[in-house]
């Protein structure tokens, strides 16, 4: 990890202003977002989105999310498509779209495609920060690239440190999972690239059946959206995944298990950790990321992981565990 020398704002209005003021200089400012914190920058100045590339590490074929603040903004960065009527309901909110992209937007943003992913984001205080600084913002996850994400600000500031001195703490974040990605590039096909918290049968009760893009075809697909590579929201220690309930592994002092919800036939073990009280998925995964960090700093040599129903955001849930336990 990083030694942290970054510089905390608070959501108070001056803060804000000062965050806005940054970012229209050209400057980066990692912010609270619904789902993870992001590293922002001014989306349509190419030096300013080239610092998030170089304070993440990066790659340049990976392209980045455009966060808006209303549709007619979204208009500014992309054509516009009929179908988002349908979906106008998820946003403000955790859905990401990747729609054609209009040509004032930068090559970086984009990794040189026709396309950009555009998304309006509901938590107020980002809400603030992009009217504040009259520009669309950039902003991939504040972490180093391929590590687990932040969902709270010292999370950014432990991992990037002095590379990221300006952090606004807005908290906890709500969901603690990146975006659903959905691909409407194409007039005559609707693609879910990336599971999220608003599900595919949320999705599909609004636009009818959608095509899911598997991991395989993610692969060939990876420059199309953020988060698509196999190996991604991943911490140091190796992790293994179990199912649902299935039984634990043989116990060792220097293996970590993290599972979805109390079990009452396990005993009191330092070495077990628990998601939920309830065993829901959605309470479960605001701290996926948080708890996935936290045994990354304490010395495990292995991290058994227990993956969620199939089903609903489980599905967002194992896919992160799944990329996670990649290697």
């Amino acid at each position: 990890m990083s030694k942290s020398t970054s510089s905390f704002l608070t959501t108070e209005p001056s803060d804000l202003i000062r965050a806005a003021n940054l970012l229209r200089q050209g400057e980066s400012v990692a912010l609270p977002t619904e789902t993870v914190y992001g590293l922002a920058a001014n989306a349509l100045n190419p030096e300013a989105v080239r610092k998030i590339f170089t304070i993440k590490g990066r790659p340049l074929i990976d392209p980045l999310i455009v966060h808006v603040a209303d549709f007619t903004s979204l208009q500014q960065v992309a054509e516009y498509d009929s179908r988002l009527e349908k979906i106008k309901s998820f946003w403000p909110g955790p859905l990401t779209v990747v729609l054609r992209r209009k040509s004032n937007v930068p090559d970086l943003v984009t990794a040189g495609k026709t396309t950009v992913a555009v998304r309006i984001p509901a938590h107020p205080v980002f809400r603030q920060v992009i009217e504040l600084s009259g520009c669309p913002l950039a902003a991939p996850s504040a972490n180093p690239f391929g590590y687990v994400s932040p969902t709270r600000p010292q999370h950014v500031a432990d991992s990037l440190g002095n590379r990221c001195p300006w952090i606004v703490d807005g908290g906890p974040c709500q969901y603690g999972l990146e975006s659903t990605i959905l691909d409407l590039s194409s007039p005559d096909k609707v693609r879910l690239l990336r599971f999220g918290p608003i599900t595919v049968e949320q999705l599909e009760e609004k636009l009818g059946k959608i095509e899911i893009v598997t991991r395989q075809e993610n692969q060939a697909e990876a420059a199309l959206a953020p988060g698509m590579l196999d190996r991604h929201y991943s911490p140091h220690t190796p992790i293994k995944l179990i199912a649902r309930g299935a039984d634990l592994p043989s116990p060792s002092d220097k293996t970590a298990y993290l599972l979805l919800s109390r079990r009452l036939t396990l005993p009191t073990s330092e070495n077990i950790f628990y998601l939920s009280e309830s065993g829901l998925t959605a309470e479960a995964a605001p701290q996926l990321f948080a708890l996935l960090r936290q045994l990354d700093q304490q010395g495990f040599a292995l991290i058994w992981a227990e993956l969620a129903e199939p089903q609903g955001i489980g599905l967002a849930f194992n896919d992160r565990l799944t990329r996670a336990a990649a290697r």
